[in-house]
């Protein structure tokens, strides 16, 4: 099984926080989707494996019209395999949620809303400078659970600077309440070049508070874990049958193919990635081509992948599929360097697996570079 990325890179406006690629200049849109399609008729025999998921991110795919969505997901069809249950994602901001487009987007075949809620306080929505508000954010999930959706995924950020830890635990809630089946939850992390670097730099806003984020994710946990939920992957959080299959396929190794400008792929021994520029993109395949880089992966590379994609999951490191792959040196290096993350509490090893515990998920990416094999 594999699946299919396609990178919508337009926006509305730009969030202070977000360094993704996307352009709020939309004019080109239509060409950019045509291009996207024509890049997947050029890239068809990359993947040979039956599709199991199809994501539409960005940017924001919620932007595209009837015939944009449509037409594209009945291009995939008639170019891949793709499976009669695949989980099909749209990504969208919930200003642009109504029952015009919900019943678009059922008709086409999305059986999957990732919505970028972020918060549920108005003051925070100004902080981060998103496109929606508090009322829309509440009120976009019931409709959309009123008119088929029921597989949907909400996006919250902690950590910002305005928010306390009594609100954060009311945004948790409210998710709760809402009975949303999948949260993705982040850090607030702050990106080179965005807005907010630049607003933290001339002491327009605070800083992010390590302490506050480790309390906010604790307080995550803790909940969630109480309301039922599978903590499947650091960020991602889900009730039993709703964890999102297209990300799990990333943390599994499976490949993917990434349609659009700034896209990666992987096929298990390499990895692509298209340009980050629309004009570049959109002029390659006006002649034909896709402008991508690859690197191949090195052996030590390609277990450093495994290492660093399941240490994230609930279901860790295999230490057979080490030894098996990789071989008793490799083996023995990764038990010698995880005995000090076992002492501190941050590992635990049990059935020939190594998980995280729930402190060590707030440092994973240290102990997956700790990890590593050089």
């Amino acid at each position: 099984m594999a699946g299919i990325y396609l990178h919508i890179p337009f926006c509305k406006k730009a969030c202070h926080y977000c360094n993704f690629h996307f352009s709020t200049t939309r004019q080109r849109m239509p060409e950019m989707i045509e291009a996207i399609n024509k890049e997947a008729d050029i890239r068809k025999s990359y993947l040979t494996e039956k599709i199991e998921t199809i994501y539409f991110g960005g940017g924001t795919p919620s932007l595209m019209t009837e015939l944009e969505v449509q037409g594209t997901i009945d291009r995939l069809k008639a170019l891949f395999v793709v499976d009669i249950d695949a989980e099909i994602t749209l990504e969208a901001n919930p200003d642009d949620i109504n029952e015009e487009n919900l019943s678009v987007w059922r008709d086409a075949g999305i059986t999957r809303l990732s919505i970028g809620i972020q918060s549920f306080f108005e003051d925070d929505l100004r902080w981060m400078n998103r496109a929606h508000t508090a009322t829309q954010a509440m009120d976009c999930i019931k409709l959309a659970q009123q008119n088929g959706f029921s597989n949907i995924t909400i996006d919250l950020i902690y950590g910002t600077p305005g928010l306390t830890d009594e609100k954060w635990e009311q945004n948790i809630n409210i998710a709760l309440l809402l009975k949303i089946p999948h949260l993705s939850c982040y850090a607030l992390t702050v990106e080179p070049k965005t807005a907010l670097a630049k607003m933290i730099d001339a002491h327009q806003s605070n800083d992010v508070d390590a302490d506050k984020q480790a309390r906010h994710f604790s307080i995550l946990t803790e909940r969630l874990a109480a309301a039922g939920f599978e903590h499947y992957e650091i960020s991602n959080f889900a009730w039993p049958g709703f964890r999102s299959k297209h990300n799990s396929s990333y943390w599994q190794g499976k490949p993917y193919l990434g349609l659009g400008p700034s896209a990666h792929s992987f096929n298990g021994k390499s990895r692509q990635w298209n340009v980050a520029n629309n004009s570049l993109y959109l002029s390659a395949l006006e002649k034909g081509a896709v402008p991508f880089e690859e690197e191949v992966l090195t052996e030590p590379q390609q277990l450093n992948e495994y290492i660093m994609t399941s240490l994230r999951t609930m279901e860790g490191i295999s230490l057979k599929k080490i030894k098996k792959e990789w071989g008793d040196e490799k083996h023995s290096l990764l038990m010698d360097t995880a005995q000090k993350h076992i002492q501190l509490g941050h590992i635990i090893l049990a059935d020939n697996t190594i998980t995280l515990t729930n402190a060590g998920k707030f440092l994973a990416d240290g102990i997956a570079s700790d990890l590593f094999q050089l």
